[in-house]
């Protein structure tokens, strides 16, 4: 009889109780908590590296486009919200195969083409620019 006993603890002894199943949930959350701030953190580095790029690419084409057309093309904006696109130039240098499409501009920034040629980004997001940006550090790209 006592070794039916036992036999009967032994299989009951193989799962895992209800405090070790929520150490490894706290253990799996605090461990979330630490990984995802970084990935958020990512994802504004990789847009403004976007917003970087396409400034220069756009600089070097419009001064394609000026050498070939002895002149600037139009004023323009590109922005993430398309309601408030007003694209002219850009649309001039698409036309013309200086670039293949419009710029696609990350949530909250937008590209502006002024009628010297010279491409800026400024920030126009709800709050302040991410990763702490200043107007004077954007301008400067």
């Amino acid at each position: 009889m006592n070794g039916s006993k036992l036999m009967g603890r032994k299989g009951v002894s193989r799962g895992f109780t209800l405090i070790e199943i929520l150490i490894v949930v706290v253990i799996l959350g605090i461990l979330a908590a630490i990984v995802i701030p970084q990935f958020s953190s990512a994802s504004q580095e990789a847009a403004i590296s976007s917003v970087r790029s396409q400034l220069q690419t756009l600089r070097s084409q419009v001064e394609l486009y000026r050498v070939q057309n002895n002149g600037y093309p139009a004023e323009g904006v590109v922005s993430s919200d398309s309601a408030s696109n007003a694209p002219g130039g850009f649309q001039d240098l698409v036309n013309g195969g200086y670039l293949q499409r419009l710029p696609e501009v990350p949530a909250g920034w937008q590209i502006s083409l002024a009628a010297t040629g010279e491409v800026t980004a400024s920030w126009v997001g709800a709050g302040d620019p991410p990763n702490s940006l200043t107007a004077l550090q954007i301008a400067s790209w």
